[in-house]
């Protein structure tokens, strides 16, 4: 993911949050040489303070034959887009037909080491931490190994702890653009009001309240 100055987090609570609320990506990992990798879209509990995420999957699934030749993965999450018209990019001394459309989105890639959890104690553990993320009110049986009514349902999947070693974050929202066609940007974005428009916007007029200096157009 290229990622230019303009688009870089502000610091690492930008990312920390957003992924906070953004708990559904696709896990990447090399598959046989000569092969396509292996992406997997699925749910995932990030927890900051172990700096890991954890998700399941099921036993037969081609993944965990690519794990084990090669355990590192990438966890990518994207969210917040929409599209750009090419004339709301204008620069002030363009005519509107020369400006260039482009995507806003926002995108935090985490590149991690893959632990496959096997053992059925570690992981209905694990599966735990996951419902207490994405069912915190409760409702199911609690999930114990021997125990049913999952316990006997263990056997048909493996967890994953994935180790975050690296992570590249960006936020696409016009940044290298001055104010002024930023907020015209902004302005357009409230008036179509299509879907993700105004999560689009709510990034774009944050970021030009935490950087209110015009950068330098490319």
């Amino acid at each position: 993911m290229l990622i230019h100055p303009w688009d870089a987090p502000t610091d690492d609570t930008e990312w920390q949050q957003w992924l906070a609320a953004h708990d559904f990506g696709q896990l990447a990992a090399n598959g046989p040489a000569g092969e396509a990798p292996l992406v997997q879209p699925l749910h995932f509990a990030y927890d900051p303070a172990r700096r890991e995420a954890v998700t399941h999957l099921a036993r037969p699934h081609p993944i965990w034959r690519a794990l084990a030749d090669n355990p590192t993965v990438l966890l990518s999450v994207v969210d917040d887009y929409t599209f750009i018209p090419g004339p709301w990019q204008a620069a002030e001394d363009q005519p509107p037909e020369h400006g260039v459309p482009t995507s806003f989105y926002a995108a935090v890639q985490l590149t991690c080491t893959a632990h496959i959890v096997d053992e059925p104690t570690a992981k209905a553990a694990l599966l735990a931490r996951q419902m207490a993320h994405f069912q915190p009110e409760g409702g199911s049986a609690p999930v114990a190994a021997g125990e049913e009514p999952y316990g006997r349902q263990l056997s048909g999947i493996r967890g994953l702890r994935l180790e975050v070693r690296e992570v590249r974050a960006k936020f696409k929202y016009g940044g290298k653009r001055t104010t002024a066609v930023q907020q015209r940007i902004s302005e357009r974005l409230a008036v179509r009001d299509a879907p993700g428009d105004a999560a689009a916007r709510v990034h774009q007029q944050r970021r030009l309240t935490a950087a209110p200096t015009t950068p330098p157009g490319l």
